[in-house]
């Protein structure tokens, strides 16, 4: 009972500790049947790594048409089971999954890929960081944006303008992101003044201050699909919660004491937009993420967006895994974050407090 009593005590001091923790918990949880979930979809797939190694062979061999398919049925027979059973894949899917599992929390060990042989981990570090900063720079690009044209144009309320913004900011939020990179894709091809990749061809290491020129001339285009995308909904957003805030009571006595009408905007009503924003952050970091899959493959960029369709096409099951959960974290603790941020930004709210 006394260790009852001090974690009471310690819930009542600290509220967002424990709410924090049971959130890290519940993230757990997820990636664990979200893992479990893929882990079957990827077994119902017709076909296994097996089959693409042996398809592999096969479309490297210069010999005759009599002597490959012989060579497929040497594959196909005692030599695709030996490797299957090698590899553990004569095992149910519960089984092998629980085992990748056991080697991640216990050995602290992603694997190896089954088709490169390269450690996963390696694979995956050297990719994430390539889509966490493009992704972190729209974000931050589209944040910016969005606060600054909604703060701007909700003080512009029914003027040409602003009809025009709202306008063409609910059309690129409808507007098919797939087709807009298109689009900016063949942009780039015809007019020359853009790569049609969007990397560099090289490293870092070698000119850093060049790297960096270089980088965000290659990144251009699509950090300008990111924004066209992001920025409709998130605009509107803001614009919609200030033109609220500025029709409450409080702002029009603020206004009747005679104080600036940039104050009431930038002071007052502007805090009170910080509380959906930070709620759909997460939403719109999770969306970046998703719709980089398809700019990293169209613009050649090396993310792990890339990198995740690389190994389905290939149904390399630990790097897949690997990739879903490296995304899934990602996305999951910055949902966590906007939690705690909104908690901390917004004196009402009170986790884990009785009568919040």
């Amino acid at each position: 009972m006394k260790i009852l009593a001090e974690l009471y005590r310690f819930r009542k001091r600290f509220p967002l500790i424990p709410y924090f923790a049971g959130r890290l918990l519940i993230m757990a949880l997820m990636l664990f049947l979200l893992g479990f979930a893929v882990f079957g979809l990827m077994k119902l797939a017709p076909g296994d790594i097996v089959d693409q190694v042996i398809m592999q062979q096969m479309m490297s061999s210069t010999e005759s048409r009599s002597r490959i398919q012989q060579a497929q049925q040497d594959f196909s027979g005692e030599w695709a089971e030996s490797l299957r059973k090698e590899l553990g894949l004569d095992k149910p899917f519960y089984v092998q999954y629980f085992r990748w599992l056991k080697q991640v929390l216990v050995d602290h060990d992603l694997g190896v890929s089954l088709i490169s042989r390269a450690p996963v981990s390696y694979l995956i570090s050297s990719r994430l960081l390539n889509s966490v900063v493009l992704n972190l720079i729209s974000l931050v690009i589209i944040t910016v944006f969005s606060f600054f044209l909604g703060v701007y144009f909700s003080s512009k309320a029914g003027t040409g303008p602003d009809l025009a913004v709202t306008f063409f900011a609910l059309v690129f939020h409808a507007f098919p992101g797939i087709l807009l990179l298109i689009l900016l894709q063949l942009f780039a091809s015809l007019t020359g003044l853009f790569p049609v990749t969007a990397y560099p061809f090289f490293p870092f290491s070698d000119a850093p201050v060049r790297f960096v020129f270089s980088y965000s001339h290659h990144i251009f285009l699509p950090l300008l699909a990111a924004f066209l995308g992001g920025v409709g909904g998130t605009l509107r957003m803001i614009r919609a919660t200030m033109l609220d805030q500025l029709g409450q009571p409080y702002i029009t006595s603020l206004r009747s004491r005679g104080i600036a009408e940039w104050k009431v905007h930038f002071n007052h009503a502007f805090k009170n937009t910080l509380n959906p924003y930070i709620t759909g952050s997460a939403n719109l970091l999770a969306d970046l993420f998703s719709g980089s899959l398809i700019m990293e493959i169209l613009f050649s960029y090396p993310g792990i967006g890339r990198l995740m369709y690389e190994a389905v096409m290939q149904q390399d099951v630990n790097l897949v895994l690997a990739n879903l959960m490296s995304i899934s974290f990602l996305v999951l603790l910055g949902m966590v974050i906007s939690d705690v941020c909104l908690a901390l930004v917004d004196p009402r709210i009170h986790y884990g407090k009785e009568g919040a």
